[in-house]
Parts: structure tokens; C-alpha cells; sequence
């Protein structure tokens, strides 16, 4: 790829005698990094043009104006060389989310780390795969001790095993599919026969605020979303204990419970199940327990909100999403298992051309025996580039700071006479609404001043239903450098938007 001081490309036949062509060469090394530069500078000019986290754009505006900018589309017939890829830069930043911005606090999609994006084009640069030792030494040596440093923060013994996965449902698969497999040899080994034509139900109890991998999960694996049992949540969003052990009392006598999967940190709410008393009703009924911490995992790196996560080393197994509270580049999940040979059970597949058993006997294994995947990147450097740029204390401080403004968000919202709490904020996230003149419309005005924001493009505020139907909005503070000002600002976005809506409708 042509900068300055080089030819530009004019073709894709003459850019292949080019020497810095191919990345992970000395001389594409210094070029990607050229590279890096403009692109960057280009996407900064870009941004500072912008006033908010969105483009003030419709999303049919949008449309036109990429196709304006893509007058041939993405894939022209010939190469258009460096010029072409700034203004895709430009093009793309302005159009894009910034989720540095402080007014962006809509997702559990936190802005990324210096430090973990710097990293991740070190990793794409070099494009290793740890499927396989030879195809990524220091990736495959490097995830091992990531996984380590987090099976020893959740709480497991030396006996842990883990995995990187390209994302919280992925790992909810996985760890399902383990629990599936685990609870079938068991009903096998009961009967003295194989697992085919077994008449058996499998079922999985979860939360009814339970992500909704979970239900994806079950119909991946075969046994359909109707084998999900929603156990009822109490008045603080958390599964009830009572409730579980009532389920599993009624189930028919064909059904055999695969894991109870409990929650720590609900995506609306943030609240994080009772783990202790879970834990002690799937031990008692021989039956795997599964905590999707996605969201809540984040919670180890912190002194202060650590104790709420009390219990969580008797899970089987753990999801822990570090795109989410540990600031790195999506995607970047992690599922924990208390005994690693749970996954020699599930994906321990063996092929010659990979992981043959001699290579493996001499210590050349890579990773593929744990993954669901085949070629996996190395996304253990950028985690590896973060926790030692950083360590445990600095990552906690910043979720730390994203609780206090929390905290500030939950008490501006009660001493506002036109909002109102929806529930106390757990980790980061604050559950409120709108009050309209006429509370009778306020879920259509709390919708429509969402997406008023979004036009806009002044405020990215997110939005969930209560389980009666009704709209509430909601802030997911996950931007360490936002100050209590800017949440403060947030809602006077928020209130401005709802008069608005109020006064002249949501426009068109």
C-alpha cells in the first residue's frame, strides 16, 4: 500500500512486486504503521467535525451518503491505491459511533483501550492462529497464561482450564454444551446403554432475566428453546432460590436437567443472582451450574464490587466478556472451566493434520481441542497488553469509577420531579423513564425521545421493556474518563428531547 514518499498503486498485479506489501514483512511492518498513522489522522479530523456519539444523520441518509462516498461499491475493478482508503477512513469515522464520547450510553459497549487496540493490529499484522502450536507459538503460550491469570481471579484451583471465544454467547454455547454432553453420559452410564434413543427431555433452568443466549444456545444444541424453565426473578431483578427449587421439584419424569445457569449482571439491571444458595441447590441435585457473567465478571477486578460476586468459584464453568469490563476491542470473551477436561470431552477432537498425538505427546499441542473454532486469532496479546499495562488495581479503579457515576446517575434521577428510577443501579447500569403531562403516553414519548436523540445524533440512550410491556430508558456507563457533568448533561438531553416530543411529536 502506497504512502508518501512511494508510488501510488495503480493496479493489483504491479502492487504485488511492491516489498511492503505483506504485513508481517520488515518492510510492511514500517508500512502498517504509515498506515496506522494516516488512517488514525484522518479518522480524528473526521470525528472532530462531529458534535456527538452518532452521525445527525437518518439511517436512510446514512445509506445515501455511503453510497455516495462508494460511487463503484466496495470491491471497484480496479484498485483506486491509497487516496481510496483515506477517504474510507474519513468516511467511516464519520458515520460511525464514537464511543469515547461521554453522551454514549446506550450498550454494554464500552470504548476501547490505546493500549488493546495497539496490541490487536500487532495480532492481525502477524495473523497467527492457536488452533495449532506451529501456527502461533507465543499466541498459543501467551492464551494460556491469560486464561490462567483468570481461572486464579475467579477462584479456581490448578485443575481450570479456559478458553478465548469470539463472544458471551459463543461461551454460553459452549459451557451449554458441555452441561448437555455431561448430563447425557451421566443418564447413559444410569441405564447401561448409549445416548441414542434415550427418552429424555433435557432442559435448562435460567433466570427469566437470563440473556437470551441462553435460548439460542439450547436450539443450537438440538433441544429447542421450549427446553429453557424461566424461573421467576424477586422484587431485585435476581433468580429466586425458592422458586428454582420448586421448578426442579415439578419437572416430568422424562425431563433431565442439563445446568441451571445463573446470572451475574443482567443486561438491564446489572443484578447478579444469588450464586451461594444456587450453587448449593445444582450441587445438591447433581447438576451442573453455569454463571454467565458477561457483564458482571468484571466485578473480579475490583476490590469494592468483588464481594458481590461471592460464590462464584463452585460454578462449573464461567463466561466473563473482557470487551465489556475490561475496555478491549470486541470481541473478546473468555469461558472458565472448573476442571479442564471438560473440554477433552466436548472438543478434544484429534486430526492428523493439526494435533496429531505424537506432536501432542512431544508438547506441540496448540488450543484446538478446546475451542469451538478451528483458526482462532491471537487475542490473548491485546488482553496481555492491557492487564500488564494496567494491572488488576488499574482495570478495577476504572469500573470502579463507572460505578460511582452509577451511583451520581441513580440520585439525579430520583431528585428530578420529570424522571423517574426504575431500580438502584447494581454495577453500572441506570434503568429510568421520562415522566410526561400525560403519564398515559409516556411509553410512546419515552420511544420517540430516544430516537429523536439518535437523529440528532447528541445522546446514544438505550431502551428496555419491563416485563409488563412498559418502555423504560437506560444508561450503561461503561466510559471511565465520563464525568458526573456529563451525566448530568445526559439528562438534560433526555428531559429537552421528552418536552420536545411532547410539544411537536417525534418528526418523521
Amino acid at each position: 500500500m502506497s504512502m508518501p514518499g512511494h508510488a501510488p498503486l495503480a493496479s493489483a498485479p504491479s502492487s504485488l512486486l511492491e516489498p511492503d506489501l505483506l504485513a508481517a514483512a520488515p518492510a510492511g511492518l514500517t508500512e502498517v504503521g504509515r498506515l496506522v498513522t494516516d488512517l488514525t489522522g484522518e479518522a480524528a479530523r473526521a470525528l472532530r467535525r462531529r458534535n456527538g456519539p452518532l452521525p445527525p444523520l437518518s439511517p436512510d441518509e446514512l445509506a445515501r451518503r455511503m453510497d455516495a462516498d462508494l460511487p463503484e461499491g466496495p470491491l471497484p475493478e480496479t484498485g483506486r491505491g491509497r487516496a481510496a482508503v483515506l477517504a474510507l477512513a474519513r468516511s467511516y469515522a464519520a458515520g460511525t459511533v464514537d464511543l469515547a464520547d461521554p453522551r454514549a450510553a446506550a450498550h454494554l459497549q464500552p470504548p476501547s483501550l490505546s493500549v488493546a487496540a495497539a496490541a490487536d493490529v500487532l495480532a492481525s499484522v502477524f495473523n497467527a492462529s492457536v488452533d495449532t502450536w506451529d501456527s502461533g507459538p507465543s499466541a498459543v503460550e501467551l492464551e494460556r497464561r491469560v486464561v490462567r491469570a483468570l481461572t486464579d481471579l475467579a477462584g479456581y484451583g490448578p485443575g481450570a482450564g479456559g478458553v478465548l471465544t469470539p463472544g458471551g454467547s459463543t461461551s454460553n454455547l459452549q459451557a451449554l454444551l458441555i452441561a448437555r454432553d455431561a448430563a447425557l453420559r451421566a443418564r447413559a452410564d444410569i441405564r447401561g446403554a448409549g445416548l441414542t434413543g434415550l427418552a429424555v427431555r433435557p432442559v435448562v433452568y435460567c433466570s427469566e432475566l437470563a440473556h437470551f443466549s441462553v435460548a439460542r444456545a439450547c436450539a443450537l444444541l438440538g433441544l429447542g428453546e421450549e427446553a429453557v424453565r424461566a424461573v421467576p426473578a424477586d422484587a431485585a431483578h435476581r433468580m429466586d432460590p425458592a422458586a428454582l427449587d420448586r421448578a426442579l421439584a415439578a419437572r416430568a419424569a422424562d425431563e433431565i436437567p442439563v445446568a441451571v445457569v445463573a446470572t451475574a449482571g443482567t443486561t438491564d439491571y446489572g443484578s447478579i443472582d444469588p450464586l451461594p444458595e444456587l450453587a448449593a441447590i445444582a450441587h445438591r441435585e447433581g447438576i451442573r451450574l453455569h454463571v454467565d457473567a458477561a457483564y458482571g465478571g468484571g466485578a473480579l477486578f475490583s476490590d469494592r464490587l468483588r464481594p458481590l460476586l461471592g460464590g462464584l468459584d463452585a460454578a462449573d464453568s464461567i463466561t466473563i466478556d473482557l470487551h465489556k469490563t475490561a475496555w478491549q476491542p470486541a470481541a473478546a470473551s473468555a469461558l472458565l472451566v472448573r476442571d479442564a477436561r471438560d473440554f477433552a470431552a466436548t472438543t478434544g477432537l484429534r486430526v492428523a493434520y493439526l494435533n496429531p498425538d505424537d506432536d501432542g505427546a512431544a508438547g506441540y499441542d496448540g488450543l484446538l481441542g478446546n475451542s469451538l473454532a478451528t483458526t482462532r486469532r491471537a487475542d490473548a496479546l491485546r488482553v496481555a497488553a492491557t492487564f500488564l499495562a494496567l494491572g488488576r488495581q488499574g482495570i478495577g479503579a476504572m469500573l470502579d469509577a463507572c460505578h460511582d457515576l452509577a451511583r451520581h446517575a441513580a440520585a439525579a434521577v430520583t431528585a428530578h420531579p420529570d424522571l423517574e428510577l426504575t431500580a438502584e443501579p447494581v454495577l453500572t447500569t441506570v434503568v429510568f423513564r421520562y415522566l410526561p403531562a400525560r403519564r398515559a403516553e409516556a411509553d410512546t414519548v419515552n420511544g420517540a425521545l430516544r430516537r429523536r436523540l439518535l437523529r440528532q445524533g447528541t445522546a446514544l440512550v438505550g431502551r428496555t421493556d419491563l416485563r409488563d410491556g412498559s418502555v423504560r430508558l437506560k444508561l450503561t456507563l461503561l466510559n471511565p474518563q465520563a464525568t458526573k457533568t456529563d451525566v448530568d448533561d445526559l439528562f438534560a438531553a433526555v428531559i429537552a428531547a421528552g418536552r420536545a416530543v411532547e410539544t411537536d411529536g417525534e418528526p418523521q
